[in-house]
């Protein structure tokens, strides 16, 4: 048994559009207090809904107000009565109170080197000045590399993320993406980059989801936290009503950021089909993908990475702006046979979703693949800390074991 005797880490997820990056710093923070004892974990989050999610114990988070992400990629504050500038000053200031008061031994960033708007780059700054370990973990894909580099060129991001950053974490292995791949990478950024694999998804074991999980085969729909889900939602529903041939039973999963009025479109067009049936939101998702025959989503890292933990067939319709992350992604895992993709400008027709949802309960699941994709993210985490906190580590005999008889020779 191993112990991590007061070990911290804290985590920051800024948060301002779905729930990827907040389900991700969860995913790993509970993997490590499973790991370790004597190790606690606190995430700094923007998320409207964290406290939706239920947290292990040991794992908590720290709520700062929350900044909204327009589809235009500016950003606005959740209360049309706080300016966007104090709401960012205030969230500044949280983030480097908390750090001072938790004491890290790690600070892990999620995806934003510098944080919203640069808002972290004052805490590790201070963090680094008191020997704690600062590590920033990248998605697979982050962007196309061309709208990735203006972006981090005009913040200067790729000097600074040498200079601020001990370690950096890729979230998948290396024959999948480079998420720097054509940017002019420093070798001080190339020497502290490692690949970690994708993170794995297991079904939670304390479930807290409200579907009915006994009965299964059903094609989901997932749209993330679902601000930009309403297009994929519309496209599949749209597809069932032009083809009435297509009663695979259907359940859609809008997610929490949906708006109102698409939300409800979206219940009343669902009424008026057989065999199809709207959660508005599960916090437990893993749980619902796990009963499905096969996923429909928008290829997000937390999709993607579901989809290969449980080993259902997919079929993908990736987003492609403001970013072309899940463009990318959702290309790469079908020219590796992973999954099935549509682009959105095929997907919007009736006659072609239809085709491709009568033939999806009978594609390949990802392990039919060649290519085989390696599901040892949260294993390599845990042995990196493990290296960063050595000296915290205290390793004791498991009680429940029975001891080994010695052999006494006459």
């Amino acid at each position: 048994m191993k112990r991590l005797n007061d070990a911290r880490i804290l985590m920051y997820s800024h948060d301002t559009f779905g729930l990827g990056h907040l389900r991700r710093c969860r995913t790993i923070a509970h993997a490590l207090v499973d790991r370790y004892k004597g190790l606690s974990v606190l995430i700094i989050s923007g998320s409207q809904i964290a406290g939706a999610f239920a947290f292990k114990a040991r794992v908590d988070f720290v709520k700062i107000p929350s900044v909204i992400k327009l589809y235009s990629g500016e950003y606005t504050s959740i209360s049309d009565h706080i300016d966007i500038h104090d709401t960012l000053r205030m969230r500044e200031s949280l983030i480097l109170e908390t750090a001072d008061l938790f004491r890290p031994d790690i600070f892990i960033v999620d995806k934003e080197p510098l944080g919203l708007q640069g808002e972290v780059e004052k805490t590790l700054v201070a963090l680094k000045m008191k020997g704690c370990r600062t590590v920033l973990g990248l998605r697979d894909v982050m962007d196309s590399p061309e709208l990735l580099e203006k972006e981090w060129n005009r913040k200067q991001v790729l000097p600074k993320i040498g200079s601020l950053y001990d370690d950096i974490w890729i979230y998948g292995p290396e024959d999948f993406w480079n998420p720097l791949k054509d940017l002019n990478v420093p070798k001080q950024v190339q020497e502290k980059s490692r690949y970690i694999g994708f993170l794995p998804r297991e079904i939670p074991t304390n479930e807290h989801s409200k579907t009915d999980h006994s009965q299964g085969d059903y094609l989901l729909v997932t749209a993330g936290g679902g601000g930009d889900g309403a297009d994929l939602m519309s496209m599949v529903l749209a597809a069932r009503e032009h083809d009435r041939n297509l009663v695979y039973p259907l359940v859609l999963v809008p997610g929490p950021f949906m708006k109102t009025e698409q939300r409800e479109e979206i219940h009343r067009r669902a009424k008026n089909l057989s065999h199809v049936s709207v959660i508005d939101f599960d916090s437990e998702l893993e749980a619902v993908i796990n009963k499905a025959t096969a996923i429909i989503g928008m290829c997000g890292y937390n999709t993607f990475c579901e989809i290969i933990s449980f080993d259902k067939p997919a079929l993908f319709v990736p987003r492609t702006a403001p970013r072309q992350e899940q463009l990318i992604r959702a290309t790469r895992a079908a020219e590796l046979g992973l999954s099935k993709v549509l682009n959105a400008d095929m997907a919007v027709d009736p006659a072609l979703m239809a085709d491709a949802l009568h033939a999806l309960p009978h594609a390949k699941k990802p392990s039919e693949a060649s290519w085989h994709p390696k599901l040892e993210g949260l294993d390599q985490i845990e042995r990196e800390v493990e290296k960063m906190l050595a000296h915290k580590l205290e390793i004791t005999p498991d009680p429940t074991l029975d001891p080994v008889p010695l052999t006494h020779q006459a």
